[in-house]
């Protein structure tokens, strides 16, 4: 993945606030599944299977490092 070709911190900004509404629309009962459906057309956008592994994984090493 190139770096360069991620988005600012305005525009992380932006997508975390969207992301945290729509996650607060979905509700309690169906905010895992809105995320599975949004990580799953992340991969399909990125059109990098290998990429979007490393993406998970990365985000998996975040969370267990917080534990």
């Amino acid at each position: 993945m190139n770096p360069n070709t991620g988005l600012d911190i305005a525009g992380l900004e932006t997508a975390y606030d969207q992301l945290a509404m729509a996650i607060d629309a979905a509700g309690p009962e169906k905010s895992e599944l809105f995320l599975v459906k949004l990580a799953l057309l992340a991969a399909q956008a990125l059109g990098d299977a290998p990429a979007f592994v490393d993406l998970i994984e990365r985000a998996q090493k975040d969370l267990l490092a917080e534990a």
